[in-house]
């Protein structure tokens, strides 16, 4: 039973409507029962106070006189009232003075009278009451009765009882009936989804039969069948869109080609002068950059949709992102009449980071600061370093943050209601994309505020670079050629043929020993007898991956302090991750910058430099 209620919709909606209704009944009746027994108990304790009243006015002269038969008498008035077991009367000294029993019952009069009152006992009620004379007390009248109120409460509960059967039966009727026109349109929509699921076909839809709110659910079942229809033509629409992009992109990525191919024929032509030569070197140069944006942008598409943001880690002076930012927000401060405060140190803090993505984190703190400064407020900003960090903050004079906004003021899409943000807010992303890319630097973010009209104040944590690679950009033209210089033992691994002979040879012409394998496996021998300075590993190789022939060379005490750099096509922000976590110290996309390449082997050459 209670298996079939659970697979049926109509069945749980008939049980909870006759769940209710009895529970409904039940709390009634348990409450007309109690106010019943509460009730029958007023009115025997009112009916035997009045009696008592009674008897204490038509025996006062007995007691006054001290007439004890005509006391007895006056009590023995009291069997005319069949609920009454027995009676008594007590002097004013409280001495027993006549009494009165029912016949058949035994009395146990109490030796003294007790205080004014009734108390209930069992099955019998009993009553004190004071016999008074010109107000003052000269006895006590005492009186028993029944007190059987079960008897009562029986008829009351079989009445209860049969209004109970009674309601139940006329609430399934009822309920069977609304049941159906409940049910009969939930299980019209399941059956459309069925049939929705098993042909595809977002054309159908439900019967709608009411206008209630189960008409409600089936017009928004329609309305979502609708959707979903729309949505199925709008994939059918991007799938066409795809085709057509990667044929664009296909045409985008051919044109660099015709020029590149023509430069390689003028370099491998015989007597070609010198200008000639030049112009096809730097019109390559240009092509090359070309494809490399294209191959950027493509990756962007990724990331916009993955909401995925990569950084370019290279050493950098802070200062100069914060110049970008500060003349990016420039305009905006200035037609607000904001006062900008602006404290950098004369020593450059070097981080290594991303210029484009910092600048793009400044900017957008300043722009905040200044969206929400009223005119003519003033702005301040500050860079330091503080032990091993370089610490910006952004303050401003506006209207603040209320405190419990600071718990969420950089989750996605949050606005705080604040008074200017109205006419000045944006999608609410701001903040969350300068948190995800200070992340990326491996650093922090963090907002304060005082409350509403004292202004806010968020700071900005990055790690310094460290001396060696502080000095990649700080060095003395005379020690960077010294660095340059030195002589270092390369290895380069990747299952291109090409790509591995041409780097190495790209690597020897500058003076450096290479040695080249085309697996994982042959890698890991040259590496143990070689010993190299850095290794340049493809991730995708044969036999044994990058990812593992990094790991087994950081277990190995021959290449434990080697420069591992990985070079692969494989550029997502999860990708860098998994090499970080190989132990990989640098990650490189194809086709990778001549410069940077260069800036790696500067900083591998110091390393291995002799104090």
């Amino acid at each position: 039973m209670f298996e079939a209620i659970r697979h049926s919709v109509r069945g749980k909606a008939i049980l909870l409507v006759l769940a209710s209704t009895v529970s409904a009944l039940a709390l009634s009746a348990l409450g007309l029962v109690l106010y019943d027994l509460r009730a029958y108990e007023r009115q025997w304790t009112t009916d035997l106070t009045t009696q008592a009243e009674i008897l204490a006015r038509a025996s006062a002269p007995a007691l006054s006189f001290d007439d004890r038969a005509t006391a007895a008498k006056d009590l023995a008035l009291l069997k005319v009232r069949p609920f009454m077991l027995a009676g008594a009367l007590y002097t004013r000294s409280g001495d027993l003075f006549a009494t009165y029993a029912k016949p058949g019952f035994e009395p146990s009069f109490p030796p003294r009278p007790g205080p004014e009152g009734y108390a209930i006992q069992g099955d019998q009620l009993s009553v004190f009451h004071r016999v008074a004379e010109e107000g003052e007390t000269i006895g006590t009248v005492y009186l028993v009765a029944y007190y059987r109120p079960w008897s009562r409460l029986l008829d009351y509960l079989t009445i209860i009882g049969l209004v109970m059967i009674a309601s139940l039966a006329v609430t399934a009727l009822f309920s069977g009936w609304l049941q159906s026109a409940i049910t009969m349109p939930i299980l019209e929509v399941a059956r459309v989804a069925r049939e929705v699921m098993s042909q595809r076909d977002y054309s159908l839809r439900a019967r709608k039969t009411t206008d209630d709110e189960i008409g409600e659910l089936v017009d928004s079942f329609n309305a979502m069948l609708a959707e979903s229809g729309r949505r199925a033509q709008e994939l059918r629409d991007a799938d066409q869109r795809k085709d057509e992009f990667l044929a664009t992109l296909a045409h985008e990525l051919r044109n660099p080609l015709a020029p590149l191919r023509n430069a390689l024929e003028i370099l491998r032509m015989k007597n070609v002068d010198p200008a000639s030569g030049e112009k096809a070197r730097q019109m390559m140069q240009r092509q090359l950059a070309q494809m490399v944006r294209l191959v950027d942008d493509l990756l962007d598409v990724s990331r916009i949709t993955t909401g995925k943001l990569a950084v370019r880690r290279e050493p950098l002076a802070l200062q100069a992102a914060v110049q970008d930012a500060i003349e990016t927000v420039r305009p905006l401060m200035e037609s607000r009449r904001h006062e900008l405060d602006v404290s950098l140190p004369a020593e450059p803090l070097m981080v290594l980071g991303d210029r484009t993505r910092l600048a793009q984190v400044f900017s957008n703190l300043l722009n905040n600061a200044a969206k929400y400064t009223e005119s003519g407020g003033r702005v301040w900003l500050s860079l330091e370093a503080q032990g091993g960090e370089a610490v910006l903050r952004v303050r401003d004079s506006g209207i603040g943050l209320d405190p419990h906004a600071l718990s969420t003021i950089f989750d996605m899409f949050v606005q705080v209601d604040r008074s200017l943000e109205r006419t000045q807010a944006g999608l609410g992303v701001g903040l969350t994309l300068a948190k995800r890319l200070v992340t990326l630097h491996g650093g922090t973010i963090a907002g304060r505020s005082d409350g509403g009209g004292l202004g806010s104040e968020f700071e900005v944590r990055l790690p310094l670079a460290t001396a060696a690679v502080a000095g990649e950009g700080a060095q003395a033209p005379e020690a960077a050629a010294a660095v340059a210089a030195r002589r270092l033992r390369i290895l380069v691994a990747d299952d291109n043929v090409d790509a591995a002979t041409s780097f190495a040879a790209l690597l020897a012409a500058r003076g450096h020993e290479v040695r080249v394998a085309h697996d994982g496996a042959q890698a890991l021998a040259i590496a143990r007898s070689f010993e190299p300075d850095v290794a340049f590993l493809d991730i995708g190789m044969p036999r044994v991956q990058g990812y593992e022939v990094a790991r087994r060379m950081r277990e190995e005490e021959a290449t434990r302090r080697t420069l591992l750099v990985a070079l692969t096509g494989w550029g997502r922000d999860d990708d860098r991750q998994r090499a970080s976590e190989a132990g990989f110290d640098r990650h490189l996309v194809k086709p990778p910058d001549p410069e940077e390449i260069d800036r790696i082997l500067e900083g591998a050459a110091a390393r291995t430099a002799p104090a």
